[in-house]
């Protein structure tokens, strides 16, 4: 066996059961196996959420955000008890809290902790072009250990830094202390980097919070009802992507997105932003940072329980 072929089936043995599944091009279905398998996606998130579908959800989302007033930037304040938050969260617009993260024991610690007690922990890092691969089923990815990966970035070797975004990574859990903002939430996932990742302009369908641990990031956003101008297409029913750049905007082969509003914000260590269902958001790292964030599991706060939208008792 080559060298090559050793230090792959090195990393595969290291690779824990935590992470997911390799992301692989999809196997040759029927069209009519694809549709039932959305459909059957889409009826247990619509469950999960407690909403009568998806695309009503989607789409009342955007009609609120039509009603919202417009902001021109993100409000700044400090700690917020779980009723103030959610009555602010219910008027439709992205906010940042101070005072919160700060106080989690993450922050106390360096990324040379990365090094020193989590070096054999298993990720999947984004290298290579990740960003127009971003909403692909073949992203590309590749499975290492922490420390591998933050030797590759040490390396400083790839067009694009390499990114962790989107991972469980159970070991830090503990040091993150969550306010109960959401009644349901998804488990926390950690995005962690040098100055110059990026994730690219898209949407979530879900309340989400946003929790900078170490460093800065940059942050664009647009309201819901303005994905209309973005070019969106869909990756699954509850996430969105757009093709704009909003640092380096390209209006002659994106002329409508001239029309879209583009609120720019930067998070700093110790922030926490609310990010509302349906607004879209592009993330640029300023500095190595590590963040992390959770999507709520529940109709959007902006949406003040819908009772036409609330799916019936079972």
């Amino acid at each position: 066996m080559s060298k090559e072929k050793n230090t792959v089936a090195g990393n595969q043995a290291r690779v824990s059961p935590r992470l997911p599944p390799p992301i692989l091009a999809p196997a040759s279905t029927s069209p009519e196996d694809a549709i039932a398998k959305k459909q059957a996606r889409e009826r247990k998130d619509a469950q999960v959420r407690g909403v009568t579908s998806i695309q009503d959800m989607r789409a009342a989302i955007k009609r609120v955000g039509r009603d919202t007033p417009a902001i021109f930037d993100v409000t700044r304040m400090g700690r917020l008890d779980a009723a103030a938050f959610r009555t602010l969260a219910k008027k439709g617009s992205p906010f940042l809290i101070t005072g919160v993260v700060n106080r989690w024991p993450l922050c106390a610690l360096t990324p040379q902790t990365l090094r020193e007690r989590f070096s054999h922990v298993p990720v999947r890092a984004r290298v290579g072009d990740y960003i127009n691969t971003a909403f692909a089923p073949d992203r590309a990815m590749q499975d290492m250990t922490m420390l591998e990966y933050l030797e590759l970035v040490a390396t400083g070797t790839e067009d694009l830094p390499p990114y962790l975004g989107n991972l469980e990574l159970r070991e830090l859990n503990s040091m993150c202390h969550w306010p109960a903002y959401f009644d349901k939430m998804g488990p926390p996932r950690f995005w962690l980097g040098p100055a110059g990742t990026v994730t690219p302009l898209h949407c979530d369908y879900d309340d989400n919070i946003f929790a900078q641990i170490w460093g800065s990031k940059r942050i664009f956003l647009s309201p819901p009802h303005h994905d209309e101008f973005l070019y969106p297409s869909e990756a699954n029913a509850i996430l969105f992507g757009s093709p704009f750049n909003p640092e380096a905007p390209d209006f002659e082969k994106f002329p409508l997105a001239r029309r879209a509003a583009m609120i720019e914000c930067t998070v700093n260590s110790g922030d926490l932003l609310y990010v509302p269902a349906g607004w879209y958001h592009y993330v640029r790292s300023l500095t190595f940072s590590l963040s992390s964030n959770r999507w709520a599991r529940a109709m959007p706060f902006a949406l003040n329980g819908d009772p036409s939208l609330q799916r019936a008792e079972k």
